[in-house]
């Protein structure tokens, strides 16, 4: 038997007038899920208890079946692994992002433009990271180069009592004025990102960028506060030999730190212009080449909620049935296969952050014909009264541990 899980990070959504009172999923065209969802076993589960906060970094290890109550301390610690960041446990880490702030005078009157500056290069990041860690870095902290847009900060025997510190996709179009509220302790980081604008705004880099109409990385901005803790390997826990799949550092460390096989898909972006038929051809590779289980983790629909592009997400779920999905299911006809595919959490175009609600899960088993639903969307998922209310026993009910 071969295992594969599709993630579609943020796919789940609220209906929409402007799509005919459906969401994003009941609106694509994805005749392979559909086709799936006939005959599998459908439901909602709950992957966010409603004491955390719902961030990919906690749905995703619940839907991978480790309880985010006990292996849960940030989502940080997990990206620098990812990058290569060997923590001390003295050690905390920060999300680090490259934002664009307007241009106005103050500091704290700024508005957040661009949680991820355009989607910067990179090249062009490694570049500004490299060169904030030769201005601001010293002892005490340190600046990592991650993806894109995603770096990391590590304060050596920091401190995770730092206040609120606020996502910047949670406050796009917002003045960042009542996000600067950290404590004592984290006014050392807001002074570190007041600092780093005054740097960025005339670096080369950005010149060349607004030169082309792009959007400048002006600003340094820090979030998702953690410190390291250990995983219980995959296959010890499971008995399956497993693959991570992803484009970002967040799901890559997490592969990293349970002991999974991390597979760096060239042209993987984590944006609608990923290389969504070099994720499939890993996955096909990895399963035919000794694996058990290959976990296919996608951010687009999850960036496109963000963005509020409507289109984007309808097509990003198109692509993931097409050019993901499709090429499996024909790679592995008549053979034994179970898959799972859900949503992490839902990322409501409304709302342009994540939320906690239920999300539609579908379980495939090749062996079996369940009575399933027409179409596979969030209406149709809680009509079938299956709700699988904490999220990481879902990975049992997957591989039938139980």
């Amino acid at each position: 038997m071969k295992y594969v899980v599709l993630l579609c990070d943020g796919m789940a959504d609220l209906p929409r007038d402007d799509l005919s009172g459906k969401t994003p999923m009941g609106t694509a065209n994805k005749p392979n899920i559909d086709k799936l969802a006939k005959v599998s076993e459908v439901g909602l589960v709950k992957t966010v208890i409603d004491t955390l906060k719902p961030g990919s970094d906690v749905a995703n290890l619940s839907v991978l079946g480790y309880d985010p109550s006990v292996y849960y301390s940030g989502r940080s610690p997990l990206e620098a692994g990812s990058i290569g960041i060997d923590m001390k446990p003295t050690d905390v880490s920060f999300r680090c992002n490259l934002v664009t702030l307007s241009d106005d005078e103050k500091y704290e009157d700024k508005t957040m433009v661009d949680y991820c500056s355009g989607d910067i290069s990179t090249a062009e990041a490694a570049e500004l990271i490299a060169f904030i860690q030769e201005k601001m870095g010293n002892e005490e902290f340190s600046f990592y180069s991650g993806v894109s847009y995603r770096h990391c900060l590590i304060w050596d025997h920091g401190t995770l009592d730092v206040g609120t510190l606020t996502p910047p996709h949670d406050i796009t179009g917002r003045k960042i004025t009542e996000y600067l509220g950290a404590n004592e302790n984290g006014a050392k980081l807001i002074d570190m990102m007041k600092r780093s604008y005054d740097l960025l705004k005339h670096h080369p880099v950005n010149l060349k960028r607004m030169e082309k109409g792009l959007r400048p990385a002006n600003s340094l901005w820090f979030w998702g506060e953690g410190v390291r803790k250990d995983l219980m390997p995959f296959e010890k826990k499971y008995g399956l030999k497993g693959a991570m799949i992803s484009a970002v550092d967040l799901l890559k460390g997490i592969g990293k730190f349970t002991g999974m096989e991390v597979i760096n898909v060239p042209g993987a972006t984590g944006y609608i212009d990923t290389n969504f038929s070099g994720k499939a051809d890993a996955a096909i590779n990895a399963l035919k080449n000794g694996n058990d289980f290959v976990y296919i983790h996608v951010e687009a629909p999850d960036e496109c909620g963000h963005r509020f592009e409507i289109e984007n997400k309808v097509k990003s779920i198109e692509l993931i049935d097409k050019l993901i999905l499709g090429p499996i299911l024909k790679a592995f006809e008549g053979e034994d296969i179970k898959i799972l595919i859900c949503p992490d959490h839902p990322t409501p175009l409304a709302l342009k952050t994540h939320t906690n609600a239920p999300v539609p899960y579908l379980i495939y088993d090749s062996r079996k014909k369940n009575n399933g639903v027409d179409r596979f969307d969030e209406e149709s998922a809680e009509k079938t009264g299956v709700f699988v209310k904490i999220g990481h026993t879902l990975m049992d009910r997957f591989l039938e541990k139980n």
